[in-house]
């Protein structure tokens, strides 16, 4: 196995974090691993067919005795290295040197032990189809440089031993070098593109643990930082200086979690730029008007959300029914509507993002509805609101300029989730936002949601 394999964990779908389950346990996966399976194979197959070939004519020898005891060896070093070509690692350097002399080694024994009329009429060599194997070894192993080496080595010996260029002797020698040449080119791409795709899922990780920080951030630092601002500009005096620089610190963590460069110390004069971002919808909940304590979700996680690292089913209503006010309208079905624990506790942060979003553009006086709809196949929850609605490419624009509501909080949950989230909006006519979990599933890597921040 190359550095390059990928990992994946077997059964963890099912079994981890269960008590009196098995384990999950670790499987490899490469595309390298079907080839030395089928060469441990053709080794075994190859030696029962010489074997099978060399009783058939045994008494058509000269030397039967000879050829008999390299036969015997030829079994014996099968029985002792066959294990060497089940995985790369045990196939090592001086495995494929002491399987090559022996291909090599029964060749050039083939005229000690075999008439000379049976050579120059084609019979086969000592070892016979058993050969390619040898050379496949290194083929797989090495690549097909070393493969050219070996079939020319292989070559060498056939040319020798026949004593000749006879037509089917050049038709086997250049078949084995194309073949070993080929499979040898063929495992070099495999790696680089196992290199290559391994290298990719590292930085798509990477990409979703940054996203999943950057949800968290957006969820408590960014806000916290926003109305420190706003309240220090309101307050004035020192608290103004304190507001000043938590705005400086909100706007450069902002940045940064976006994947910008970091924006330079603002000059106080600047200070009554970070109030603006409350003008319009698209900017996503960057600022907070009130703190935690003054919305509508409950100041502690609900019950249910102590259950969110495991995966026994919870009820979704238990968390958003909270969310519930004189402003905020809340549906749900008359049946228990069930989702993996750590699944519901996420797609409960994501209606508490969607009403962060109607609190802060949709004003003061504006109405929200949230419906919840138990489907066959997934969990469907509407928040609307009778706000201004969103101008039309303003989400677009604000994921550009780094605002995280919509982007992370809402649209990354549902994405973790294996869901999606979809907007609908009329200038004017408010906002719709439909939030699809499909059933049986929970946040990737286990991560418990953040219900009620």
């Amino acid at each position: 196995m190359t550095d390059a394999d990928i990992r994946t964990v077997s059964g963890a779908t099912t079994a981890a974090g269960r008590p009196g389950k098995r384990p999950p346990r670790a499987v490899r996966m490469s595309v390298e691993l079907p080839l030395w399976k089928a060469l441990t194979g053709y080794r075994i197959l190859t030696l029962v067919y010489t074997l099978c070939l060399f009783a058939l004519t045994y008494r058509q020898y000269a030397h039967p005795w000879g050829a008999g005891a390299y036969m015997a060896a030829l079994t014996v070093w099968m029985g002792f290295t066959w294990r060497c070509t089940t995985s790369p690692e045990r196939c090592t350097r001086h495995f494929l040197i002491g399987d090559l002399t022996f291909a090599v080694g029964g060749i050039a024994l083939t005229p000690l032990v075999d008439t000379h009329a049976r050579i120059m009429e084609g019979g086969p060599t000592l070892p016979s189809m058993w050969t390619a194997g040898a050379v496949l070894g290194f083929a797989i192993k090495r690549g097909w440089r070393w493969a050219a080496v070996a079939s020319a080595l292989v070559a060498t010996a056939n040319l020798v031993e026949r004593q000749a260029l006879a037509r089917d002797t050049i038709h086997n020698v250049v078949l084995l070098w194309v073949a070993s040449v080929a499979i040898g080119y063929v495992v070099e791409v495999a790696r680089a593109s196992e290199r290559t795709l391994a290298r990719a899922l590292q930085i798509e990780a990477a990409t979703r643990e940054r996203e999943r920080l950057a949800r968290d951030i957006h969820d408590s630092v960014l806000q916290v930082l926003a109305m420190v601002q706003r309240r220090g500009a309101t307050i004035g005096g020192e608290a103004a200086e304190l507001g000043r620089m938590a705005g400086e610190q909100e706007v450069a963590l902002r940045t940064l979690v976006s994947g910008g460069p970091t924006p330079r110390r603002t000059p106080p004069t600047e200070e009554a730029s970070y109030g603006t971002e409350e003008a319009s919808y698209g900017t996503e909940g960057a600022a907070f008007p009130a703190p935690h304590a003054e919305r509508p979700a409950p100041t502690s996680p609900p019950a249910p959300y102590a259950d969110a690292e495991r995966r026994e089913p919870c009820d979704v209503r238990a968390l958003l029914a909270p969310y519930a006010s004189a402003g905020v309208t809340y549906s749900e079905p008359g049946a228990p509507v069930e989702l993996p624990a750590a699944a519901a506790a996420e797609l409960a942060a994501a209606v508490s993002a969607a009403l962060d979003n109607v609190r802060v553009h949709a004003g003061a006086g504006a109405r929200a509805w949230i419906l919840v709809e138990d489907e066959p196949h997934a969990v469907i929850v509407t928040v609307r609101d009778d706000g201004p609605g969103i101008p039309e490419g303003r989400l677009a624009d604000a994921e550009r300029e780094g605002r995280l509501g919509v982007a992370l909080s809402i649209r990354g949950r549902l994405r973790d989730l294996g869901g999606s989230a979809a907007w609908i909006s009329v200038p004017g006519q408010g906002t719709e936002v439909e939030l699809t979990v499909p059933k049986g599933v929970r946040p990737e890597g286990g991560r418990r949601g953040r219900a009620g921040t």
